[in-house]
This record gives structure tokens, C-alpha cells and sequence, in this order.
């Protein structure tokens, strides 16, 4: 499974992340593709001796915007908090602004860190910056264990099966409730102030599980592009696939027809030396491929190309995985609109798709098929989590989707998950967990979801009672509506973020009026 973070320390990070990438790309299990989202502080209390920050400066706010400022602190926290045999702590990383807060009483937005560098996420996060004003809301963003500084066990952490054993959801949300439990003790003037959970993708996932688990600490929660349904048989293990392709064939047919085409034509070319010498030319290739295995890998790196570009194809020029062009499934398919051609004209026109991913600045020299998104996203932590409970099913059948056909295999994807970490899936353990679609029974979540992200079809996308509500983005990728507002953003997306503040006033009123 490939992912949106990162943070080990250099050298110890790249040598694990590259084992990890070529070890997945390597086997015949379907890739799995990550789940891909400022104020001057000053209290008038103190915190305790578990808090220390420094200051920072966010880096991709709009020119237009001003420039906020952020703290970031660490907290102690336990390694384990359902145990007390083991009594161990490490230093969990937030980030904090109070610029806009009203500091007596006013709500926290607290954003549920996801696998990754929690800087990037709260650096992409521009909606919760642009809504703190109007809020009066203090900015909180957590890291996620195992990810970006917070390491339980340093460079050790990912050792081995025993050190990551506390690498897990209810851990990672144990410790976004300490967290909180302990702002408001620390903080003049939090003690009263509402807590709203926002996250995206995974971290939308936990927002929305922080606010089943721990009602009391959270009084809502915005889950944007949150495939919380995404486990067992509650969806299609194929729909994923098929929203990706629907992405590009509303573009071109005949862009889904030549990316469908291209597998054939990889596997010919690749059954020659000749061939794999010209593939590797042809992609300007960092590395030789020099057996039929590559090729494979090769596969495996144009298809997560693709299932990216669905997941950011947004209406503006971004950099969220990779720098790119405004619609750029659109640039994309610009080069792939004659199916029919020769295998190495086709895949030549492959190349140049590709290269509008990982080349629109034109400053790479060669492309590296060990590495897809960003290297704040931690592939290596997201790896062990597919590998535990993080278990999303998925397949393709080659027919209602524009890739290879592979079937969903349980038994082998469990021995390869052993092989690499010693552990082996619980399939059936989120929805035991966290309830599956029996969720009728909380409240106070509002789950957004864009028509264009492969990852809305393992969302929910429909009310299921008058306080568990869809947002649906039908313009939308991977959580727009939690990006910066922007002039090209689609009506539809700045309705959806009306909606969701309008809930948001709402929950804190209602929290307001019970104190």
C-alpha cells in the first residue's frame, strides 16, 4: 500500500521507505494507494512541564492571504495507554494558534493527524485557517504516532513488529484525547471551549471515530473524504478502481481505452532485453529495469500515477503530491487519445501522461518508480498499518475499470504482510471496532465526500440520520473542500464548506446552551 506521509530520521527513513515500496510493488497483491490535507500564541496561563514549542512560519498559504504563525509544542504521552504493564512515553508533536481565539470559552478546531509530517497536513488545511476568524477558534493540528517527530521509539520505532505493536487507531485517538484533556487544564479560558474534530482521508477516518469514542471530547466532527466503509464486504472491493476510471474516461474514452492498452503493451516489450533496455529510455528511467520483475514494478508505478491524479485532479494548479497544472487528468489525456497505435507509440504517449505528474516543473532529470507522492507522506508506517488493521479490500476486473484485472486475496496478501512484518491482518476488526454501517446511533458528524475521488466509494455518501450528514462535492477530488478557497474552486465546493460551518455554529451553540 502506498500512502501520503513520512518522517523518519534521514538515511534510517529512505533505506526503510525503499524497502518498503519495492517490497509492496514487488508482489502480485494490488497496490493499495494511501490515503491521502497561523496567529501569534500568547496564554495568559501556563502550560505544565510536558509542553515545549518553538515558533514556525506555514509555507503555502495563498500570496493574497497574510501570513500567520503557528507554535508547535510537544506533549508526554503514554506508548501505551490500554496497558499498564508498560510504563514508557515518548513526545507527541502539535502545532497551535491562538491568533483568532476567543479566549474565553471559544471552540478548538482540532485536526486528527494522518500518516504523515503533521506541517504538510496543516500546511494544506487552509479551510480551518480561513474559518478560525469567524469561528473565534484556536488552531490545533496533532501528529500522528509513529509519523513526522512523533516517534515512540525514536529511530528504533520500526524496527520490528514489537516496537510498532502500539501503532494503531485507538492509540493514535488515546492520545488526541489526552492531548485535549490536557489543553483545557492548561490553557486560561479553555476549560469550556467546545472541541470540533477536521480531518481528511485517514485523518478523516479518526475524526470521525474521535467523535464515536469519545462523545464528551469532541462535540462534532468534519470527516472529509473518509472511507470509513472501505473494510470486509460493505462496499464493492472494485468501485475504487472504477471511480478512477470514470475520472478519465469523462475526459477522453479514448484516454481510459489507451491506459487500458498500455499492460499489453508493457508486458510485450518487457519479455525482451531489448525491450526493458527501451522501456527504461523511453521513461527516463533512474534505474535500469532488467527483468520481467520490473516491468511489474513499472505497472504497479503508472497505476498509483493514475489513482493520484484522480485523487488531486482539482480546478487550480497544486503541489499537494506533486506540482501540477489546473485539471490535470484533463493535460493528461491531451496525450493519450489514439488507442490503437503501435506499443511503442502508445507507451511513448504513456510517458508523456506520466511525465505531467512527476515532471510539470521540468526540473527532474530522470523518474524514480519507487516513489509516487510526496515525502511527507510515511509509505513505510501506512505499510504495517494495511498490514494490522488498516485492511481495505480492493480489486479490479479490467472490464468496468482501465487496469489489469487482479482479484482480491486475502491468504496472500496476510503471507506477504508476515513475510514483511511478522503480523498478520485482522480483516474484520475496524468494523468491530467502530461499528461498520451500524453507526445510526452517533451524531454529530458531517462526512464530505468529492464525485471525482476514488475514495468516495468507501464514504458515506448519504444522510443516515439528521445529525450523521453527507456533503457531497460532485466537482470535488480527495478533500477540496479542506483546501484554501480559491477563485476556480467549483460552486459546489464552496456550498459544501457553507454547510459545514453552519453545522459547526450549531454544535457549538448547542454545547453552549447545555453549560
Amino acid at each position: 500500500p502506498a500512502v501520503l506521509s513520512g518522517g523518519l530520521a534521514a538515511g534510517l527513513a529512505e533505506v526503510l521507505a525503499d524497502m518498503a515500496r519495492l517490497w509492496w510493488c514487488s508482489t502480485a497483491v494490488l497496490p493499495l494507494v494511501c490515503l491521502v490535507l497561523w496567529g501569534f500564541v500568547s496564554f495568559a496561563g501556563a502550560f505544565n512541564t510536558l509542553h515545549f514549542f518553538r515558533q514556525s512560519y506555514p509555507s503555502v498559504a495563498p500570496s493574497d492571504a497574510p501570513a500567520p504563525v503557528y507554535k508547535t509544542y510537544y506533549i508526554t504521552q503514554q506508548i501505551d495507554h490500554f496497558g499498564f504493564d508498560l510504563d514508557l512515553t515518548f513526545k507527541q508533536r502539535y502545532l497551535l494558534s491562538d491568533f483568532h481565539w476567543a479566549k474565553n470559552g471559544g471552540p478548538i478546531l482540532f485536526y486528527t493527524g494522518n500518516e504523515g509530517d503533521i506541517t504538510w497536513f496543516c500546511n494544506n488545511t487552509g479551510f480551518m485557517w480561513e474559518v478560525a476568524e469567524e469561528l473565534k477558534a484556536m488552531l490545533v493540528f496533532a501528529e500522528h504516532r509513529y509519523y513526522g517527530e512523533s516517534l515512540p521509539f525514536g529511530e528504533e520505532s520500526y524496527m520490528d513488529s514489537k516496537r510498532l505493536n502500539y501503532l494503531t487507531s485507538e492509540q493514535a485517538l488515546a492520545d488526541f484525547a489526552v492531548l485535549i484533556r490536557s489543553l483545557k487544564e492548561s490553557i486560561a479560558g479553555a476549560q469550556d471551549s467546545p472541541v470540533i474534530a477536521i480531518g481528511g482521508s485517514y485523518g478523516g477516518m479518526l475524526a470521525a471515530w474521535f467523535r464515536m469514542k469519545y462523545p464528551d471530547v469532541v462535540v462534532g466532527a468534519l470527516a472529509a473524504s473518509a472511507p470509513i466503509w472501505q473494510f470486509e464486504d460493505l462496499v464493492p472491493c472494485n468501485r475504487f478502481y472504477t471511480v478512477v476510471t470514470n475520472d478519465f474516461r469523462k475526459h477522453s474514452p479514448n484516454c481510459t481505452k489507451s491506459i487500458q492498452n498500455s499492460w499489453d503493451a508493457i508486458n510485450r516489450l518487457s519479455s525482451t532485453d531489448e525491450g526493458l533496455s527501451w522501456l527504461s529510455t523511453a521513461f527516463h528511467l533512474c534505474s535500469l529495469l532488467k527483468r520481467m520483475e520490473d516491468a511489474e514494478m513499472l505497472k504497479s508505478w503508472l497505476s498509483e500515477t493514475w489513482v493520484n491524479l484522480a485523487m488531486v485532479d482539482y480546478p487550480y494548479p497544486a503541489d499537494f503530491l506533486q506540482p501540477l497544472p489546473a485539471w490535470p487528468i484533463q493535460a493528461v489525456c491531451n496525450s493519450l487519445q489514439d488507442p490503437v497505435l503501435s506499443d511503442k507509440e502508445l507507451l511513448t504517449g504513456i510517458f508523456k501522461a506520466a511525465n505531467v505528474y512527476y515532471n510539470y516543473t521540468g526540473e527532474a532529470q530522470c523518474l524514480n518508480i519507487s516513489q509516487t507522492a510526496t515525502v511527507n507522506l510515511g509509505d513505510l508506517g501506512w505499510s504495517y498499518q494495511a498490514c494490522t488493521e488498516m485492511v481495505m479490500p480492493m480489486c479490479t476486473d479490467g472490464v468496468n475499470d482501465m487496469f489489469e484485472p487482479q482479484h482480491w486475496d486475502i491468504d496472500l496478501y496476510s503471507e506477504e504482510c508476515f513475510k514483511q512484518w511478522g503480523v498478520r491482518p485482522r480483516p474484520s476488526w475496524i468494523t468491530s471496532v467502530y461499528g461498520g454501517k451500524n453507526i445510526s446511533s452517533h451524531s454529530n458528524i458531517l462526512f464530505s465526500n468529492g464525485g471525482l475521488d476514488p475514495w468516495s466509494s468507501g464514504g458515506v455518501n448519504y444522510n443516515i440520520s439528521d445529525t450523521l450528514v453527507a456533503v457531497v462535492i460532485p466537482e470535488g477530488a480527495h478533500h477540496l473542500d479542506l483546501r484554501y478557497s480559491d477563485t476556480h474552486d467549483p460552486p459546489s465546493v464552496r456550498q459544501a464548506r457553507g454547510t459545514e460551518v453552519q453545522y459547526m455554529k450549531q454544535w457549538i451553540e448547542k454545547f453552549r446552551s447545555g453549560h
